[in-house]
Formats: structure tokens, sequence, C-alpha cells
């Protein structure tokens, strides 16, 4: 069984403003797909050709895992995102933000500290680490689930995600994360799942 390349979950021009279509034809049409690619070529033939992507994730190391995770962790933050996103959650999201951080304001400035300290490439994330809600930030491909972490909410912090739109401002390119694009019926599906 072959992995394929997922279909985003909006248009190529969806984002924009915020994100370009340029840069989804390079990050999602490009980097997304050489995983994928790179994967099928490390898997062919071995005892993972017919796993799932979580098993092979949790189950291989080096290059296989930084293939496995990176399809995994990309068609994440995509689903992350929404056109007409971000801002303030309601509802159940909301109420585990303000008893995990102490509001919406508070979460804002952890997950953006995480996001902007994220040295080289990697991820900040909201999760569930099992206590309640938690922000994390992993290096390169590394993700929540090989920490015994749920993953809720993500985002790419490795320069190919935002260098066309916002060159080298990361912390611009978070805020616009945080204020235009966050998905928050995807992290309540998440939390409910």
């Amino acid at each position: 069984m072959a992995f394929e390349l997922p279909a985003l979950p909006y248009a190529q021009d969806a984002l924009a403003p915020h994100i370009s279509a340029e840069t989804l034809e390079y990050h999602y049409g490009k980097h997304h797909q050489t995983y994928v690619t790179n994967l099928n070529n490390l898997t062919a033939g071995t005892e993972h050709e017919n796993a799932s992507l979580e098993d092979v994730i949790m189950n291989s190391e080096a290059g296989l895992f930084n293939n496995s995770a990176q399809v995994w962790n990309h068609t994440f933050y995509w689903n992350s995102m929404a056109p007409n996103g971000g801002g303030a959650p309601t509802g159940e999201v909301a109420d585990a933000i303000g008893s995990a951080f102490g509001g919406y304001d508070a979460f804002v400035e952890k997950f953006k500290e995480a996001a902007t300290t994220q040295f080289g490439s990697g991820w900040a994330w909201l999760v569930d680490a099992g206590s309640g809600l938690e922000i994390m930030k992993t290096s390169n491909a590394d993700l929540p689930m090989k920490h015994n972490a749920k993953a809720l909410l993500t985002i790419d912090v490795w320069e190919h995600a935002y260098y066309i739109d916002f060159r080298n401002a990361r912390p611009n390119y978070i805020t616009t994360f945080l204020d235009s694009l966050v998905n928050w019926d995807f992290v309540a599906q998440n939390m409910a799942s």
C-alpha cells in the first residue's frame, strides 16, 4: 500500500493573503510531496510497506522516521489552518485553554514564545499530555506522539513555511497564524477524539 499525498482541505489559494498560493505550491506541492515520495521509497519491500503511517512513525528512526513524521506533521498542519480562521476560540476549546493557561491571551503568549524560540527548524504544538493542555515545541520532524502527547494544533516554523510571504520575520508569521488562520474546529475535533 503506497502512501499518498493527502488532498489539501481547501483550495491552494484559500489562505491568501496570509499564506500565498506560491507558498503552498512549494510547501505542499514540493516539500510535502517529497516526504511522501521518500517514504514510499524507504518502505518498499520492507516490513513497513503495509503499515499505517502512525505505526511507521512509532517503529522507525533516522531517515524513515524523519520522512514518515514529516508526512504526518504536514498533513496535521494543513488541517490546523482554515480560510477565515484565527482569533479566540469558543465553547469547550475556549474553556480548556482558559483552564490550562488562565485565558486566551496567556495561551497566545506561550504559543508565540514556543514558536519563536524553536531554534532552527521545527514545530510548536498545543497538546493534551494527559493532564490538561500544554504547549510544546519539537525540532525537525519530532512530534507529540513520540512523547505520549496528543496533538491538537501545530504551526510549522521551518523557514519554507513562511519565507516566501514573511521573509525572515517568523514572529509576524506566527501572529498571522493565530489571528487569521487557526482552525479551532479542527482543535475541537482533536479534543473530542
